[in-house]
């Protein structure tokens, strides 16, 4: 078997077992995406979206290295990931950044909005 079709079939065998832990699970009360904020969100990252957004569990996004582009830019950013997923807008998609720890306080405002 050549690479190229092992690494289909895990890809098969990793969406099965995602979906169904996803779909599983009663005790997942929020379920957070994490995407790149500099780059296009890949055709795994779309997929991934949309078995999350089936679950019908409540979920957001974060748009993590938001310090690795101008801090004017990121709003533009947030918007393009918006496009590229086709989120409605009240779906939640915040920007990020664990090694400057900006937007920090956003984020932990909107889990803990789930929390309770």
């Amino acid at each position: 078997m050549d690479i190229a079709k092992c690494q289909k079939l895990s890809k098969i065998k990793f969406g099965k077992f995602i979906e169904e832990y996803l779909f599983s699970r009663d005790e997942i009360e929020l379920i957070i995406l994490i995407l790149d904020i500099r780059h296009k969100p890949t055709e795994n990252d779309k997929l991934m979206y949309e078995y999350i957004k089936q679950t019908n569990k409540p979920y957001m996004i974060i748009a993590n290295k938001a310090d690795k582009i101008a801090v004017t830019k990121v709003e533009n950013s947030v918007q393009d990931l918006r496009k590229e997923l086709k989120m409605e807008e009240e779906e939640v998609i915040l920007p990020f950044s664990t090694e400057r720890k900006i937007y920090i306080d956003e984020v932990w405002k909107n889990i803990n909005n789930w929390s309770e």
